[in-house]
């Protein structure tokens, strides 16, 4: 989520002139939806002129006057906005509103004639191209699953006894910094709902103190460990939970990692479906079976950062990404139908357009597949300001706006908000739906148990509970309502520790996932792990063993929190930057904890912190050591902050800083060119490691990924061999970024006034493309050395049902859906109170006269009224149950042949049959040369063996048919079941 963003032309409906409204009394195609066109450009100049004026005004302050300042404002938590500085200006009542005054001085006159004249104008003029996702409407109603049921019930009783303004309350963010969370909804106090506290993120607990940092989800992916994921999620939500947290914005599954220079991959588990999907719902289950909600974000294609959300790159609308069915299907959906599955609370929509039709928009994309197809039964809410329309997206299926705001950061001027109670009682939005919008959210907080008093006492006035930590500052004392004209302040940080104590201390399994997650990918000659006391190898038999240690990555730096939301690249590198990481409590840096684990009687340790080597550096730096480590890293994250000229998005995948001529440098006068080189890299994703990987005294090479906190304790024991090296890859590391294909490049450039993005590379990512194209990895996807060896033999497959082309028919709903009456309320019912006082910038539900309501016959989108048939692959959560009926059984004996415990990841991957016909397009189905669809990660001690079983499903072993809309499993021609190590080294097959 991000703050930058300006004023744009929505594809799911116009705005009215107060900049959020549906235009419903001014138009007929107010209601524009994912599957129909922007309006033509005579029907846009057409428009009310305030309008054009205002989006002018709009936007030339966007551009020339916020765009700089505004990535600062969002992220530097101790910024808490205009509002926590301006005079106390309350205004009385709510119906009284700020008026938009248009500046017609000569600057604003020449600025205007500047952009007419040069044709900059064309961002108003130049429509985006017409929205290729089918329309599918109504919204399905929430609470067709038995597991849901209960909580249904009750939310239904609940949201009956809800006034319009108090539904409204529930589906409206307040507004960025007007509480204490980065997301915030108001109460409806008349029933005893509470007001939610929403909070980043996937990582840790985003501005919160005495909270752990944890390995990013790339670290966690890399350890292939099911039970570490969970108890990662379980940890995570635990510190949540006691922070006062109610719904946490994490896991990330999206990106999915296609371009492995992708800004937030580092975010997600790896651009693998079943890798990011299996370890999604570990922490899924993990976070909700502490109580709070999960989020499963950000839906859907969010591949890269260039251009993901409109104006945040200078132009007015986001990248639209290009995608087909199947892609969708089989590779960046898989994850969500996972989560779904695993039951999560909430969906999070992504900025990007999704065939050229907004996500938060797009009614195929929520309504037809997101909550019919895989049976979604809690709440979409939305990446920060990534609605694009008003009540367009609310039938489309979007359920909660975050943080609140409009088209623009803290303007007060909500989609939802009164934009949303007017809708409802001018006929326009119908009831039914914001019943289901608020009847989701509460029966997620009923499903969570969150309605328990004594585990979640309310917030004040009523209790004491709600969130104790203030996002905006960190001091004790401060601010309330930070990006208000409010100046109440209040204690709004009580510093509750929530890491845990003693053998539950959370930066105990922080160290093991980090630890976990370091991959060994070269050791020649076995040089790890080292002897504390060195080795008798030395330059000077009558001294101690000299190491030195080089680079910048292995020292403290400024500290680890020394930049905004991580956004700078200094000292060891455990975190990307943006919404997705955590204030650090600590940093252990690698100098620290291997000066600590060496034993200083027998090895000297010299340090050279830096990037850089004197020309003229003394013999004791690098010609008398006997080992050198060297430290580098490749930092990349979110598009709203730049580090030296990368913004979001890597530029290309070299080592950053130097650290290539760094490795190099060393390696020649390391002992004069004698001395064993160990290279520790930290990084986003994959890096290329060409130039100095083949130096014959570059021994041994580790990919530690981000470690988070306890990152030199991990390393540490890694190195000396305290744990087994167990980590495997979770991506593929090429020889150069051109390897991964068209489909893995960044759009650097805009190709058009709508850039777009066409997946053309469709199934093919990553190890898929590799193997595709024959193309040899410097290290395939899977691949991990161990400190011991492994046998895999012995596979067998067990047919556990015969095949069958289709899975059963969709079976009926578990239960029905809550029923409300579809009267419209009085209109005076959402008029302010009496003597109200409005805060500056805060969204409130209230409409300011009963004469803003005008009735009429409002249009709805095209395809509205036609009731769309249920998909045959859905009818519960994850999809339809059938696909999860398991058709094989893959056992394989994994024999430990080494001298010492260790792990081994079992990997199984599935080549297809060829020359299958689909029946209904007449296509040939092309499938990837193997495909990941299970794995287990296995401890053994020294010769003890062990029968693994691994479990196939029918969706395992199905692809998707276009033409039917529903999974396949061909019934001619052989599977070819592999199994072992990595992508690349399956010893053991079996064909069925």
């Amino acid at each position: 989520m991000t703050r930058t963003s300006g004023l744009s032309p929505t594809r799911e409906g116009l705005l009215h002139d107060r900049w959020g409204a549906p235009q419903h009394q001014f138009h007929d195609d107010a209601h524009r939806s994912s599957a129909e066109s922007d309006r033509r450009l005579d029907e846009f100049e057409l428009h009310d002129n305030r309008q054009k004026q205002g989006m002018l005004a709009s936007w030339a302050q966007s551009w020339f006057g916020n765009y700089h300042t505004a990535e600062h404002n969002y992220k530097d938590r101790n910024d808490t906005g205009r509002g926590s500085i301006a005079d106390k200006r309350k205004s009385r009542g709510c119906c009284s509103r700020y008026k938009v005054c248009f500046i017609t001085t000569g600057v604003l006159l020449a600025l205007f004639l500047l952009l007419s004249g040069s044709g900059a104008f064309w961002v108003y003029k130049t429509a985006p191209k017409d929205g290729q996702s089918p329309p599918w409407y109504p919204s399905p109603r929430g609470g067709t699953v038995e597991s849901w049921q209960e909580s249904y019930k009750r939310a239904e009783v609940l949201v009956r006894k809800m006034t319009l303004v108090e539904k409204v309350n529930v589906t409206s963010g307040t507004g960025w910094s007007q509480d204490l969370c980065v997301g915030n909804t108001a109460p409806a106090n008349g029933v005893g709902f509470p007001a939610l506290c929403l909070q980043d993120g996937p990582l840790g607990l985003r501005f919160a103190d005495h909270s752990t940092t944890f390995p990013a989800g790339i670290t966690v992916g890399a350890t292939w460990n099911k039970d570490l994921m969970y108890q990662k999620g379980k940890a995570h939500g635990l510190e949540a939970k006691l922070k006062g947290i109610n719904v946490l914005l994490g896991p990330s599954m999206g990106p999915l990692g296609k371009m492995p220079a992708g800004g937030r991959n580092w975010e997600g588990f790896g651009p693998d479906p079943v890798l990011q999907g299996i370890a999604a719902s570990k922490e899924i289950k993990g976070i909700q079976d502490s109580g709070v909600m999960a989020t499963a974000k950000h839906l859907i294609a969010n591949e890269q950062e260039h251009f993901r959300q409109s104006f945040e790159w200078g132009l007015p609308n986001a990248l639209s990404s290009n995608i087909d069915d199947r892609t969708l299907h089989e590779l960046y959906l898989w994850p969500f139908a996972e989560s779904v599955r695993a039951g999560v609370a909430s969906v999070m929509c992504s900025y990007n357009l999704v065939n050229n039709s907004y996500a938060c928009g797009n009614s195929k994309l929520m309504n037809g597949i997101l909550k019919d197809e895989l049976g979604f039964q809690g709440f979409v809410q939305t990446d920060w300001l990534a609605q694009r329309s008003g009540v367009a997206s609310a039938l489309a299926g979007l359920d909660m706006t975050m943080p609140g705001d409009g088209l623009r950061w803290e303007d007060g001027n909500s989609l939802f908000g009164p934009r949303l109670t007017e809708a409802a009682l001018n006929g326009s939005l119908p009831m039914e739906r914001l019943n289901d919008m608020v009847t989701r959210v509460v029966a997620a907080w009923y499903q969570l148990k969150q309605d328990n008093g004594t585990q979640w006492p309310p917030p004040p006035p009523q209790g004491k509970g709600g969130p104790n930590f203030s996002s905006f500052t960190h001091d004790k004392i401060g601010l309330i309502h930070p990006g208000s004209d409010d100046k109440t302040k209040v204690e709004v940080n009580k510093f509750v520790d929530v890491q845990g104590k003693g053998k539950d201390s959370h930066g105990r399994l922080a160290k093991q996932i980090a630890s976990e997650g370091t991959v060994l990918v070269k050791n020649v000659g076995g040089i790890l792990p080292l002897s504390k006391k060195g080795s008798s190898k030395k330059r000077d038999a009558s001294g101690k063993f000299r190491v030195g240690i080089f680079g910048e990555d292995a020292g403290p730096g400024d500290g680890p929190n020394a930049c905004p939301d991580r956004s700078c690249n200094q000292g060891t590198l455990g975190s990307g930057w943006g919404s997705g990481a955590a204030d650090f409590p600590y940093l252990i840096p690698p100098i620290d904890a291997l000066q600590s684990a060496f034993d200083a009687e027998s090895v000297e340790v010299t340090p050279r912190l830096s990037n850089d080597i004197p020309a003229r550096a003394p013999s004791s730096l690098l010609h008398d050591q006997d080992l050198c480590i060297v430290f580098v890293n490749s930092d990349a994250g979110e598009g709203y902050l730049s580090w030296n000229g990368v913004r979001g998005d890597r530029n290309d995948l070299f080592i950053q800083k130097g650290g290539d001529k760094l490795v190099e440098k060393v390696s020649h006068g390391c002992g004069k060119g004698q001395s064993d080189i160990i290279v520790v890299v930290h990084a986003v994703g994959p890096v290329i490691v060409e130039s100095w990987i083949d130096l014959p005294n570059v021994k041994a090479v580790i990919l530690a990924n981000l470690p988070g906190q306890e990152s030199g304790h991990a390393l540490a024991d890694v190195i000396f061999g305290d744990v087994d090296a167990s980590g495997r890859l979770p991506y593929t590391v090429g020889r150069s970024l051109s390897e991964y294909g068209p489909g893995g490049q960044i759009l650097y450039y805009p190709n058009g006034v709508v850039p777009q993005q066409d997946f053309k590379e469709r199934l093919y990512i990553d190890y898929r493309h590799f193997d595709k194209h024959d193309i040899a990895p410097r290290y395939e996807f899977g691949f991990g050395l161990s400190y011991t060896s492994f046998e895999f033999s012995n596979l067998t497959v067990t047919e556990k049902k015969p095949r069958s082309a289709l899975p059963a028919p969709r079976p009926d709903a578990q239960a029905a859906p809550p029923t409300y009456a579809m009267d419209i309320p009085d209109p005076s019912s959402a008029l302010c109170p009496q003597g109200f006082w409005k805060l500056r910038n805060r969204i409130y539900p209230y409409i300011s006269s009963t004469s803003d309501i005008k009735h009429g016959k409002y249009p709805y989108p095209e395809g509205y009224g036609q009731s769309q048939p249920p998909s045959p692959a859905g009818g519960a959560q994850g999809g339809n149950p059938d696909l999860y009926t398991p058709h094989l059984s893959v056992s394989v004996n994994l024999k430990n042949t080494g001298s010492r415990k260790g792990k081994q990841v079992v990997q199984v991957y599935v080549s297809f049959p060829d020359g299958i016909i689909d029946a209904s397009t007449g296509d040939e189905i092309d499938f990837p040369v193997r495909q990941l669809r299970g794995f287990e990660k296995i401890e053994l001690e020294a010769g003890k063996s062990q029968d693994v079983a691994i479990v196939l499903t029918r969706k395992d072993l199905s692809y998707w048919s276009r033409g039917l809309g529903n999974w396949v499993m061909p019934t001619e021609g052989k599977f070819t079941i592999r199994a072992g190590a990595s992508s690349r080294d399956l010893p053991v097959s079996a064909v069925w």
